[in-house]
């Protein structure tokens, strides 16, 4: 049979060749975790209620923002919750055992409790002042601050990605932290697995009785798991070391021991006035002498990376902004110390100093460059 012939004013449809998509890189866990920490650094250098609100609101719209939909990054709202309780309980012992700031605005007198000669300086009970409370408040809340900072690198960051970037000395425990913290969300995911099959099946999941209908299921699951896991480890050969010479070994001890106490006494010297000289040329010596022998302790461990991921201009620039605000932070607060510690006595409310507020605020750049990552 002949081919039709096309008509007039016909053309060929072209087949276009649809483009894959491609998925965004990963951004770097360790980038999440040096923000986080740089943010609980900033918080480390102020006692103003205001700047460390700042800051939570700060890390609480970067997690919002930027945490995938997986069970470790549920994490969040349990680090909320320690540091309420953190907060309650710095309050309930500033009002049962006293506080060293006088005050004169008393709230409410105790029935006070006499101690014997040896506790002087301690109270049990007395009067409760507006003044020891606001203390008690802002000296709470800077721990608060720090736990939530903490809690936004647990949310954000990929704990098995984290181990992979791992140095290969740090490999070992870094496995048994990812194991420690990954347990308690599996936990909490099967009993709200297990409790809403038994309510489908009308069965109690409340009370002692289900308590034990639940529970041991639950503490049978993770016990197979950790069974699981930790033969699939000795299957790939977890814990084999590789034979290096006896001088590497001892010069390996030598560094992270000398790096490691380089980095306590120039910790100490930064943070006291006496040690301000050596205080920073110390850290960074014990910090180069840490990393050296971690890089020469990595020889022993036998173990290749799939895919490991980079650090590219994303990680820089989330990294950046952490460490900017924590220097900003520390800057303001030997530049201008009253307004970074306002004091309680007398009695006034804490001012927001502009500059400071502005230096928190840049520690929402991650919320608009990190990608998305994938649930």
């Amino acid at each position: 049979m002949p081919p039709v012939p096309a008509t007039s004013g016909t053309l060929p449809v072209p087949t276009s060749t649809p483009t894959p998509h491609r998925r965004p890189t990963p951004l770097h866990p360790g980038a999440w975790w040096l923000w986080s920490l740089c943010l609980g650094t900033a918080a480390t250098r102020t006692t103003n209620p205001l700047l460390l609100t700042l800051l939570i609101a700060t890390s609480a719209y970067v997690v919002a923002t930027c945490r995938p939909s997986t069970p470790w990054s549920r994490s969040y709202g349990a680090f909320v919750k320690l540091a309420l309780a953190v907060l309650l309980i710095r309050l309930l012992f500033a009002a049962a055992l006293g506080s060293p700031i006088p005050g004169t605005h008393v709230i409410v007198a105790l029935p006070e409790l006499p101690l014997p000669d040896w506790a002087q300086g301690i109270r049990l009970g007395g009067q409760v002042t507006v003044e020891s409370l606001l203390f008690a408040l802002y000296d709470g809340l800077k721990l608060a601050t720090l736990l939530i900072c903490v809690g936004a690198a647990n949310a954000l960051a990929n704990p098995t990605r984290l181990l992979k970037s791992l140095p290969g000395a740090l490999y070992e425990m870094g496995v048994a932290v990812v194991v420690a913290l990954t347990f308690a969300p599996n936990l909490i995911a099967d009993a709200q697995r297990l409790r809403a099959a038994r309510r489908l099946r009308g069965r109690p999941d409340k009370g002692i009785r289900g308590l034990l209908h639940v529970g041991l299921p639950v503490l049978e699951g993770a016990l197979e798991r950790s069974v699981a896991l930790a033969a699939a480890m000795d299957a790939r050969g977890y814990g084999r070391t590789a034979d290096v010479p006896a001088r590497i070994r001892h010069t390996t001890t030598a560094l992270t021991l000398g790096g490691l106490l380089g980095v306590c006494a120039g910790t100490y010297g930064v943070l006291t006035a006496e040690g301000a000289a050596y205080g920073l040329p110390v850290l960074l010596a014990g910090v180069t002498a840490a990393l050296a022998g971690l890089h020469l302790g990595g020889r022993r461990s036998l173990r290749t990376r799939y895919r490991p991921d980079p650090w590219g201009t994303r990680a820089w620039l989330i990294t950046a902004s952490g460490v900017t605000v924590a220097a900003l932070l520390t800057l303001a607060a030997s530049a201008d110390p009253q307004a970074l510690h306002p004091g309680v006595v007398p009695l006034t409310a804490p001012a927001l100093p502009l500059w400071p507020a502005a230096a928190v605020l840049l520690g929402l750049l991650p919320a608009f460059v990190a990608p998305k990552e994938p649930s």
